[in-house]
This record gives C-alpha cells, sequence and structure tokens, in this order.
C-alpha cells in the first residue's frame, strides 16, 4: 500500500519530503510551481549519489516545470534495507537492489505523487533505470535523457569482451564477493573522505565543482546504519538490464549528454548507440567534462536540457 506523506504539488521552492512504498521511505524534493506545464521532470542521481547531486540543476529546471528529485532505495535519506542477493532466501524487510525494483519505485513515483507525464533524466546507473521505468510508464514518459549512462561492462552478458584470465575467474570472483565480510570491508574504504576525494578527481576531470558540500552530500549517507547493503547489492548484480536491450526495442525518444572524457563509460560506446538505436535523437558532449557532467560543468549541460525540455513540451 502506497501513501504520499507530503505535498506533492506547488511547491514553489525546494523541500524534503517523505512517501511511503512498499513499506519504505522514499524520499524526495521538488522545485518549481505545479503550474500549467504539461510536463514534469524527474531527476534519477547515480550510484553512491542522492537527489542533492542535482544541486546546480534542479533549481535552474525548476524554473521551466515542476522539477522532482528522487532518493533510491539505499541511497540518500531513502530507506536502506537488507540486501537479498540471487539465491538467498527472503527475510522480512530484505530487499533486491536491481534495476527491475529500483525502476518500479521511479514509476509508482510518477504515478502516485508526480501524476502527470513525465521527462526521465538520469545520470550512469540512473539512466539505466530511467529507461527501464520508461518502459513500465509507457506512454505517460515523453522522453529519456542519459547523462553518462552506465555501460555495465561487468555484466554476464559482456563476458565474452572480458579477457580471458577474467572468464576464467568469473566464478570466483562471484563467490568471494557474496561474502559479506569482503563487501563491509570494500564499503568502508569507499566510504573514506580520502577515497571519496580521488574518486572525484577522477570522475570529474577539470577539478570543477569538487567542493566539501559535494564530499559530504556524498559520505554522509554512508554513516548511516544500512549503508553498505545497496554497496553489497550492488557488487553482486552480474546479470540484469544492459542499456542497448532496452533501447533496441524502446519507442520513447531518448537524448544522450555525455563528458568528453568519462572514463568508466567511454564515451565511443555512446557514439556507437546512436547509430544504432532509433529511439536516440541526439547526443551532445561535454568538453573536458567526466562522469558527472551535470555537477562538473552545470552551466554547459543545463543549457542543453532546457533546449531539450523546450522541444519535448
Amino acid at each position: 500500500m502506497m501513501k504520499n506523506m507530503g505535498n506533492e504539488t506547488d511547491l514553489p521552492a525546494k523541500k524534503s519530503k517523505t512517501w511511503l512504498w512498499r513499506n519504505l521511505k522514499i524520499t524526495w524534493n521538488c522545485i518549481g510551481a505545479n503550474n500549467n506545464s504539461t510536463h514534469a521532470i524527474v531527476l534519477i542521481h547515480g550510484f553512491g549519489a542522492c537527489k542533492e547531486h542535482w544541486r546546480h540543476n534542479q533549481p535552474v529546471l525548476g524554473k521551466t516545470s515542476i522539477c522532482y528529485a528522487i532518493d533510491l532505495i539505499g541511497f540518500g535519506d531513502s530507506s536502506q534495507p537488507k540486501a537479498r542477493l540471487e539465491g538467498d532466501q527472503p527475510e522480512n524487510g530484505d530487499f533486491r537492489y536491481r534495476f527491475d525494483s529500483w525502476a518500479a519505485q521511479v514509476t509508482d513515483f510518477c504515478r502516485e505523487v508526480v501524476q502527470k507525464p513525465v521527462i526521465l533524466i538520469g545520470n550512469s546507473i540512473g539512466g539505466v533505470i530511467a529507461l527501464r521505468s520508461s518502459q513500465l510508464l509507457e506512454g505517460s514518459c515523453s522522453s529519456v535523457v542519459l547523462i553518462d549512462c552506465a555501460q555495465r561492462t561487468m555484466d554476464d552478458k559482456r563476458l565474452n569482451e572480458q579477457p580471458k584470465w577474467m572468464r576464467w575467474f568469473r566464478p570466483w570472483l562471484k563467490n568471494l564477493v557474496r561474502q559479506r565480510w569482503l563487501s563491509e570491508n570494500l564499503f568502508r574504504n569507499a566510504a573514506n573522505p580520502r577515497v571519496i576525494k580521488r574518486v572525484l578527481g577522477q570522475a570529474y576531470p577539470s577539478g570543477k565543482n569538487i567542493d566539501e558540500d559535494l564530499v559530504q552530500l556524498l559520505q554522509k549517507p554512508s554513516k548511516r546504519k544500512g549503508a553498505q547493503e545497496a554497496f553489497r547489492g550492488f557488487i553482486n548484480l552480474f546479470d540484469d538490464y544492459l542499456a542497448p536491450q532496452i533501447l533496441a526495442d524502446l519507442q520513447t525518444p531518448v537524448h544522450l549528454i555525455w563528458g568528453e572524457k568519462d572514463p568508466w563509460e567511454p564515451i565511443e560506446e555512446a557514439k556507437i548507440w546512436i547509430r544504432k538505436f532509433k529511439c536516440i535523437r541526439s547526443l551532445k558532449i561535454i568538453p573536458g567534462a567526466g562522469h558527472c557532467p551535470h555537477d562538473e560543468a552545470p552551466e554547459d549541460v543545463n543549457k542543453i536540457l532546457l533546449d531539450l525540455i523546450q522541444q519535448i513540451t
């Protein structure tokens, strides 16, 4: 039973709200009055991030349409339930951290809270979630914008692209990362502020907008009791949706925005996607930017987004 715990309409300024979904707490905020605009914008963050990662975009987009940002289960201020891995016996209150689960969360949020046609904008794994959500929403999603969409090169379906030693090692790797002691130690290391800054240095090659606010908004959720559960669930996600699987049959128009120097999701694959899939209408490259151009180069990305929103609406 889903229940809206806050006023989802006519919010002139950003204010965090709570929504109960499948007995889990979902946190979200929005900027912009629920005016006569025909569409709402829904922002979906990437792995390890949260709704505040749209800090430089939401205020700008909210001037054109009501703009929502949501914390995915396991991240931000949303619930962080225990991870149930494939093959585990279900336990009360556990959660399968996978794309269908997150997409169900986003889809129900759009239907229950937003209640109007949406433009979904997702970064990294948020892009795959946006694609899957657009399928579930069918005609209620007018367009999807992917910002450096996750390519998931370690998925089993891409195993033939890996070196032979990795294919040989894969069964042992899967067994190893299932061990809770390992995932907890890996998580503690990843949540260290020094490590966060080092990773941000890779993700933001220009160094722009790497500030203490960013480090804190990424580290804060890691201090909560169940913070390691989403990490454990995700590193055990070896067989799930790949973006090309969804793009192959998708009727919803898709637009790509990509950081030229993304160290993890090479732009070369994005160039293949736009040639291969009819649903993709455009590819905009942000010079010098990395994996999160919406935060690293928000002026450039916001201009593109505003132009796309005007075209769509």
